[in-house]
């Protein structure tokens, strides 16, 4: 790779500076877009009910080949305009203003733009990356596996998102974190992209001299105003005319975000003034104007500037194109939806192999607790105390052992954070995702199940019969389902790990209660916890289904006090359990494995209906 002056050279010349990234290179499906807005007002409610204007009649336009720099000091509004743009504020913002896409008033919604998110939590660690050839067969990292550099990870979020061919990108501080190097070459990828008909916008903190040079637009802001917008080679002159111009050998940037920069106006006024005067005076010319003069002249040259009426000129231009609708220029064609489902089965499926804390700890785990079990209820007996140690080894299993199936909330949020982004970008649609999800998880779910039973079920001595335990495999597979299946449903409501968590075992701490072990069935209070909760537990039906299956058959001696046999049938009425069919049970638990799968799908589809 040769220099950076010369990369900028080859960007110029329309050749690719970095192979690494895979770009298209003439078979671009992609429609050119157009995206302009004008006086576009952001408000949110503050802790005192009142309201806070964080964008402020912010007018702008970009267009097809073009890169747009967003910039300003913290809080200036950067982030807030690119996701307003994107359609993607907060619930709680209001938006006032005009959002034209090829000059049409039209909302962006799934895959008609591609959003790449300043950092790269929805990355799969455990997968392996497209694109950059030297590091192709190395992971991306976790928690536990040593992976790619994060100029490489900004690459591959990059990368991403070329997938459905977007015409329009925006990216959210693409350069955060990276070095010098990776954020020259990472911002040389981005222009070269733009160059090839597409619409880019970035958010960008503080870029070097050599990373401004990049940049076609310029949108600067300060307190959410517009302070300029124009050819980005344009803002040195303008900061001149002002009467701030820029010290030699001084970064642009630099010296753009600490003119308009108010969070440390008072260095210049307090007695610590002194530490700083030989920085500011005679490097600065603006260093004895407040930031509140230097925004101002600012703003009244920019409103004097050719840029302003350039800029009302594309305006009025952009607005009169009258372009169709989005649906049908830019609905992605990336494969259909079985090949969709087939390709996120295969994805999650090798991540959850990868990643020994997603089942493979939990493998082990059970397994120790199956040992712990079957060694203290070891060779069970048929004697009366077993009747108790029976019921009370079966429920454990029911309750205590499912109830671990909370450790894979963590997982699940995790796959939220992936899918929405996913989602977001148009790449597969909710039912895919849902399919996928719970086609690759249930062979390790049998895993844990089939090993738990292997070990638990002979030590114990539980009836004697293949058939019985088959139905204890069973039951116990689709009981760890369901719970995975009702955390999965929890994880989409609250997408936060601790009230998640809380969530989760408040709940199945209820259905343990009124499974029918604690309190018999019968004895339940009305109306609540036998209708509706004991029949919504779970737990009743794992509940009922092992211990039918174990004591159906059974008899039971006291031959110490010499008293009569008791059968299991009996001890099944002892337990309000009799007249039970354990087929049946598991044939409920499957239904509520679905049930939950169905409401994890439309709660995801009512996020969806609510965001278009």
């Amino acid at each position: 790779m040769g220099s950076r002056a010369t990369v900028v050279q080859e960007i110029q010349l329309g050749r690719d500076p970095e192979s690494q990234l895979p770009v298209d290179s003439g078979d671009l499906r992609q429609v050119p877009v157009s995206l302009s807005w004008e006086k576009l007002t952001v408000t949110v409610p503050d802790s005192k009910g009142k309201t806070r204007e964080i964008l402020k009649d912010a007018s702008g336009y970009v267009e097809p080949g073009s890169l747009l720099a967003i910039m300003g000091a913290s809080g200036g509004g950067k982030s807030t305009l690119l996701d307003a743009l994107a359609g993607r504020l907060a619930k709680n913002a209001r938006v006032e203003g005009n959002v034209l896409v090829i000059g049409t008033s039209q909302r962006l919604s799934y895959g008609n733009s591609a959003y790449v998110t300043q950092d790269d939590a929805h990355l799969i660690g455990t997968l392996t990356k497209m694109g950059l050839s030297e590091v192709a067969d190395t992971y991306i990292g976790n928690w536990h596996i040593r992976g790619i550099s994060g100029g490489q990870k900004r690459r591959v979020s990059i990368a991403m998102e070329l997938i459905t061919k977007p015409s329009l990108m925006f990216l959210d501080e693409p350069t955060s974190g990276l070095d010098s190097a990776a954020a020259f070459f990472v911002t040389a990828s981005i222009r070269k992209l733009a160059s090839e008909n597409r619409t880019i916008l970035a958010v960008i903190h503080q870029p070097s001299s050599e990373v401004f040079a990049l940049f076609d637009k310029l949108c600067l802001l300060s307190g959410g105003k517009t302070l300029f917008f124009g050819a980005a080679s344009q803002a040195l002159p303008m900061f001149e005319a002002a009467g701030v111009p820029c010290p030699k050998n001084r970064n642009p940037s630099d010296h753009f975000l600490r003119a308009i920069n108010r969070d440390f106006e008072e260095v210049k006024s307090k007695s610590d003034a002194a530490l700083f005067a030989p920085l500011l005076k005679d490097a600065d010319p603006a260093a004895e104007l407040t930031v509140d003069d230097v925004i101002q002249k600012l703003a009244d040259t920019y409103a004097a500037s050719p840029e302003a009426s350039e800029r009302s000129a594309k305006l009025a231009a952009i607005t009169g194109m009258q372009g169709p609708p989005l649906k049908q220029l830019l609905t992605p064609s990336v494969g259909t939806a079985l090949r969709h489902t087939y390709i996120l089965t295969l994805r999650s499926f090798t991540n959850m192999w990868r990643n020994v804390g997603l089942y493979w700890l939990r493998v082990v785990m059970y397994a120790m607790l199956m040992v712990c079990i079957g060694t203290i209820y070891y060779d069970i007996g048929d004697s009366y105390n077993s009747i108790q140690a029976r019921g009370a080894v079966l429920f454990f299993v029911v309750a205590f052992l499912t109830f671990m199936s909370i450790a894979g909330f963590p997982a699940f949020i995790e796959d939220m954070k992936v899918f929405t982004r996913e989602r977001l970008n148009g790449y597969y649609g909710v039912t895919a995702f849902v399919l996928s999800n719970s086609l690759s998880s249930l062979p390790f779910l049998f895993l844990i199940s089939l090993l738990s039973a292997l070990i638990g079920y002979w030590l114990i001595k539980l009836q004697n019969d293949f058939g019985r335990f088959v139905y204890f495999v069973l039951m116990l597979f689709s009981s760890l389902a369901v719970v995975e299946s009702l955390m999965m449903v929890i994880a989409a409501i609250v997408p936060i790990f601790l009230l998640g968590i809380a969530a989760g075992a408040g709940i199945l701490g209820m259905f343990m209660l009124v499974c029918g072990f604690f309190r018999l069935p019968n004895d339940l209070p009305d109306p609540v916890w036998r209708y509706p909760f004991y029949y919504l537990s779970f737990h009743t039906y794992a509940f009922e289904g092992f211990m039918t299956n174990e004591f159906t058959g059974l008899t039971f001696e006291n031959r110490l006090a010499n008293l009569p046999r008791l059968t299991g049938d009996q001890a099944l009425e002892f337990f309000d359990l009799q007249d039970k069919k354990k087929w049946n049970d598991l044939a409920v638990s499957v239904g509520m494995l679905v049930a939950y799968r169905l409401l994890f799908l439309l709660i995801l589809k009512a996020k969806e209906w609510r965001h278009k």
